[in-house]
């Protein structure tokens, strides 16, 4: 397995991650929700996403641009 498959199984991993997060970040919301004021959790979970999508999209990034090398 070559560097370049590395990277793209490690970004492809990290996109699941974030993805299941996102997942897991629903079900906190819900859970939040009902127990908490309206509008909190979904602030809460909207500040959390951006994170995780960025990190992937960035790991997913660096990956294609090694393989163009």
């Amino acid at each position: 397995m070559g560097i370049a498959d590395q990277f793209k199984d490690k970004a492809q991993e990290l996109a699941d991650q974030a993805k299941r997060q996102k997942a897991g970040g629903k079900r906190d919301e819900a859970r939040e929700r009902s127990s908490d004021r309206p509008g909190r959790a979904s602030d809460q979970a909207r500040d959390r996403r951006p994170g995780a999508r960025d990190r992937a999209q960035d790991a997913a990034d660096r990956t294609r641009e090694r393989s163009e090398r």
